[in-house]
């Protein structure tokens, strides 16, 4: 364990799998504490058990980030569980389904913009107020490359993701001389059950994902995770209202 953030408490949504879980262990093992919430209960809670059982402090709930009262709630017993909140990683995201813009579903379009951008507007609306009474920090958003290049077949991800980060930039400019940071990642393909499901676990059509990267190579949620970790810590004090793009070259390619 290290000490880096002794002391911190940070709020991990979507925190039960890929980025979101290895950015609560990450951020645990460098001293906060952790509320891990999901909407999967079994995930949040193997999750905090993980923390736990390396030495850290953490407790999980079970999370709809879409809905008003649950991200009110999170924050609320977050504050009362652990005192205060320093960091916040909205994590929380889903991947939609592919068809082209005119032939999308109405009713996913609906649920990916719930998820993906609803809900991290409301994951901030309650953050917010609890990381000013503390005196300030750090919110980190996750996006995706997709939220700065058009993502083929999957309007309503690169719409949401997109407008991920108009929020964070908004965000960061309404909020920096108080005291908050708010910045957000722009992972690639990286090795997470989203991609999983992207690939239907075929190895031939996940290689055709690495073989799109400069890179030649699949992103891995650890790479994503020290990046968080980097965008709350005294590092990144001047960092603010950035996207960082973490692609393997892609969008310069």
């Amino acid at each position: 364990m290290s000490s880096e953030f002794n002391g911190k408490v940070a709020l991990v949504t979507g925190g039960g799998s890929g980025i979101g879980r290895e950015a609560a262990l990450l951020l645990a093992r460098r001293g906060a504490s952790v509320m891990v919430v999901d909407r999967d209960e079994a995930g949040a809670a193997e999750a905090a058990a993980a923390i736990a059982a390396a030495g850290g402090q953490a407790a999980s709930m079970c999370v709809d980030v879409s809905r008003a009262d649950d991200t009110r709630a999170m924050v609320e017993a977050t504050v009362e569980r652990f005192g205060r909140l320093d960091f916040a990683v909205n994590s929380a995201g889903v991947g939609g389904t592919r068809a082209r813009t005119a032939d999308y579903p109405q009713d996913v379009w609906e649920m990916t913009i719930a998820v993906n951008l609803t809900g991290v507007w409301l994951s901030m609306k309650h953050e917010i107020p609890a990381i000013l009474a503390g005196g300030g920090g750090s919110i980190v958003n996750i996006a995706s490359v997709a939220g700065v290049l058009g993502f083929p077949h999957y309007s309503a991800y690169s719409a949401s993701k997109h407008a991920v980060i108009g929020l964070t930039r908004t965000a960061a400019l309404e909020y920096a001389r108080a005291g908050i940071r708010v910045n957000a990642v722009c992972p690639a393909f990286t090795r997470t059950p989203m991609v999983d499901a992207l690939t239907g676990g075929s190895a031939e059509h996940e290689q055709k994902l690495a073989d799109a990267l400069p890179i030649g190579r699949l992103g891995t949620v650890a790479e994503v995770a020290e990046s968080i970790a980097y965008l709350c810590s005294e590092g990144a004090r001047f960092t603010n209202g950035h996207s960082l793009v973490l692609d393997g070259g892609l969008s310069i390619g």
